[in-house]
């Protein structure tokens, strides 16, 4: 078998030591491709592979298409819009990611990013503090529960809203209280943490009705994906509620726009930053290396995401 590493944003050596450590256990052959700045590179070094490693590369259906041998896509990381799952399944190529990999990472900035605009980005003037807020996380997931139990010891108010999760035990067992609806979540959060994925029902979901409903002095905190952003809505509200904050890690399309208009009230990394630790980055390697050899010895599919 041979594994492709095909990482335009690299692994940490540590990672890719550790990845070709265990491939090499398995006697697989490794191949590494990094930082390039042209697809055509990346068409060609997929041509002979049977399994591909990738972060935020994009596995479009012509990358697919030149992969002639490929039978497997793990992209180190949760989300895989990325990868064009469509295509791979016609083609009969599992797709998987690596949850949980990354989420104490993405948890942990949601919080940084709270803290940094309470404080207003850390420049002089009287800032606020988080205890005793309300802290109401969208999607109860990996990232989610993380951000919710660090609120808790932070001394937040937490609640939460996922539809996909119908044993309510999972938010008891949290301390957390789940809410009946999105609406509810947006009127009663004054910080409200964003974990959804980008999918045909979420872009563009999150816009002018919901960020008006919150409370006074509310803030959005977005470490999930840029396309579930109303950009337009977001900015609206924020130009009519002086009062409201809008803080990611992805920045939008709209960022000088919403920088000057905004002030203070808003802030984007300027590249995305939740899993850029140390930590995750080797976690999520490992990981996909891993399920690689899994799949190939003992066929398991435990978290391919194109079924």
């Amino acid at each position: 078998m041979k594994v492709l590493i095909a990482t335009e944003k690299p692994f940490a050596k540590r990672a890719v030591d550790g990845i070709k450590e265990i491939l090499a256990e398995a006697e697989y052959e490794v191949a590494l491709l990094e930082k390039y700045t042209d697809k055509a590179e990346l068409l060609a070094a997929v041509a002979d592979v049977d399994a591909l490693i990738v972060r935020s590369d994009k596995v479009t259906a012509e990358v697919l298409e030149a992969a002639r041998n490929l039978k497997i896509v793990v992209r180190a990381g949760a989300g895989f819009d990325n990868v064009d799952c469509e295509e791979a399944k016609r083609r009969g190529i599992v797709v998987m990611n690596t949850p949980g990999q990354n989420s104490n990472a993405v948890a942990e900035l949601a919080v940084a990013l709270m803290i940094f605009i309470s404080r207003n980005q850390f420049t002089p003037g009287t800032g606020a503090e988080i205890q005793g807020k309300t802290l109401g996380i969208h999607a109860y997931g990996n990232v989610g529960k993380l951000v919710g139990r660090k609120g808790k010891a932070l001394g937040m108010n937490v609640i939460a809203y996922d539809p996909f999760i119908t044993d309510d035990s999972v938010f008891e067992n949290d301390g957390v209280e789940k809410v009946a609806s999105v609406e509810e979540l947006y009127s009663r959060a004054d910080f409200l943490s964003l974990h959804i994925p980008a999918t045909a029902q979420t872009k563009g979901s999150i816009g002018y009705d919901l960020l008006t409903s919150m409370p006074k002095g509310a803030t959005l905190v977005n470490t999930a994906r840029k396309e579930v952003i109303d950009e337009a809505g977001v900015l609206k509200a924020l130009t009519e509620r002086e009062d409201l904050r809008y803080v990611s890690d992805i920045a939008p399309d709209t960022a000088a726009e919403m920088s000057e208009r905004l002030g203070k009230r808003f802030f984007a990394t300027p590249k995305k930053m939740g899993a850029e630790t140390a930590e995750a980055n080797i976690n999520a390697g490992l990981a996909a290396a891993r399920q690689i050899v899994d799949y190939f010895v003992n066929g398991n599919t435990r978290f391919q995401v194109n079924r």
